[in-house]
């Protein structure tokens, strides 16, 4: 960790997000660059419908991540398909021939009565999507992170509370069945207060020594469309279709990738918000490549009780010492909570306490937390009963503002402070457009 912190708070300032009229006829303010704000009406709320009535989803990327997602409503009315890949588009039209195609989010939205949107679109691509499905009154399914920027997922958090959509974020492994015995497990006491949690990961997404060749745009691909808020530059072969997270002006590199997924347990077992303190470490940076290897660290203050909580995050095969003192070294990926009476270690399908002679005898808690219908049939029932999913925004954008926070700090090579409540970072400009980056005019 190197660097020494600057001392001037530099607030997320493009398109602030900020409360007007209060009542029903309230307005919604918007800040751009450029001008103080525009005012907006917020739309009209939506009322519960019948459970067995169909939901109009459009769906904005439907290869991949998005195919998948694309299957798991189809048992709901699609009524629009997006995807600037003409060659998803064809492949998955053949499936739902009633659903009107576009390669353009925008016009699908302009043209197309809908209750909600599903998004699995690279991440520079989630906010400007996501936004303006919300400024239309839908609901939104969104893929982890949130957001491609620490301020995005903020200001989607905030429009969704004051619009009332129904929203998930897509962390598909919060629905299983050993991540809630697990927090049932920490939640318990049985291993004390809890100072450290150590989460890893030997994944590796990195553009470090990768070369992306010039190529003339081939036909099926809309360029322009898939840069959306992006800077304008040609066509370049080795990002589409998946490739993108390797740079950050399309991705997050593996945290972003992983890291919603495994944090998730973590915050949601010890209920933590956005960090003040952010650190990262990594190899020395290669212009706009995410690095082959990253070991973040975030201190989250006391709350109510609970000591304060240091988590770690490794990925690329750098793994915590812990895992070794504790003899769990043949693990590859999962998280570590560290008690002063023992220690929790589990993944997406096991989980471990220990010291196992000390707790020899122990007998977990009867399960409290319920089963759950599936990721996206709780989001599906949520829009139609106008109730809230486990991963809604609220719970799902501070975890993505701190996985996204510890990108900053690596790019920065520095250490940031931050105030959670606020959404200001001390870092001067450069952290503030790292945090809040610029979007091309029209997205």
């Amino acid at each position: 960790m190197k660097g020494a912190m600057p001392h001037r708070p530099a607030a997320f300032d493009r398109r602030t997000l900020l409360t007007g009229a209060a009542g029903a006829g309230g307005m919604f303010l918007l800040g751009v660059p450029g001008c103080r704000g525009l005012e907006r009406p917020l739309p009209p709320r939506r009322k519960p419908r019948d459970p067995d009535s169909k939901l109009r989803i459009g769906v904005v990327g439907v290869g991949g991540r998005g195919g998948a997602n694309l299957r798991a409503v189809r048992g709901e009315r699609i009524a629009a398909l997006c995807d600037v890949d003409a060659r998803r588009l064809e492949k998955a039209a053949r499936a739902f021939p009633k659903a009107r195609r576009f390669a353009d989010y925008r016009r699908m939205l302009a043209e197309v009565p809908l209750d909600a949107v599903d998004v699995s679109t690279p991440d520079h691509l989630h906010e400007p999507v996501a936004l303006a499905a919300l400024w239309k009154g839908l609901d939104v399914y969104l893929e982890k992170p949130l957001a491609h920027a620490p301020a995005e997922a903020r200001r989607l958090r905030l429009l969704a509370e004051r619009t009332g959509a129904v929203t998930q974020m897509g962390i598909q492994i919060h629905a299983g069945e050993n991540y809630r015995r697990t927090v049932e497990w920490v939640r318990s006491g049985v291993i004390g207060p809890i100072t450290e949690v150590h989460v890893f990961c030997d994944k590796s997404w990195t553009g470090h020594g990768r070369r992306l060749v010039r190529r003339p745009r081939p036909p099926w691909l809309e360029w322009d469309l898939w840069l959306g808020p992006a800077r304008a530059r040609p066509y370049v072969e080795g990002l589409h279709p998946a490739n993108w997270r390797r740079y950050w002006d399309f991705g997050t590199g593996t945290l972003g990738d992983m890291g919603c997924h495994y944090l998730d347990l973590a915050h949601w077992a010890l209920d933590l918000g956005v960090p003040k303190r952010i650190e990262a470490e990594g190899p020395d940076p290669e212009e706009g490549a995410a690095p082959p290897w990253l070991h973040a660290r975030w201190g989250h203050a006391a709350r109510s009780g609970a000591p304060g909580v240091s988590v770690h995050w490794y990925d690329g095969g750098k793994r915590p010492e812990a895992l070794a003192r504790i003899g769990m070294d043949s693990w590859r990926n999962g998280v570590l909570f560290l008690g002063q009476e023992g220690w929790i270690l589990a993944d997406y399908g096991r989980r471990l306490l220990g010291p196992k002679a000390r707790f020899r005898n122990w007998k977990p808690p009867e399960p409290s937390i319920p089963p759950s219908i599936g990721h996206h049939r709780e989001w599906i029932a949520a829009c139609k009963a106008r109730t809230r999913t486990t991963c809604d925004f609220s719970y799902s954008a501070p975890l993505s503002e701190t996985v996204l926070l510890a990108t900053v700090a690596y790019r920065l090579g520095r250490a940031l402070d931050y105030d959670p409540i606020r959404g200001t970072v001390l870092g001067g400009p450069e952290a503030a457009a790292l945090c809040d980056p610029p979007h091309r005019p029209g997205f």
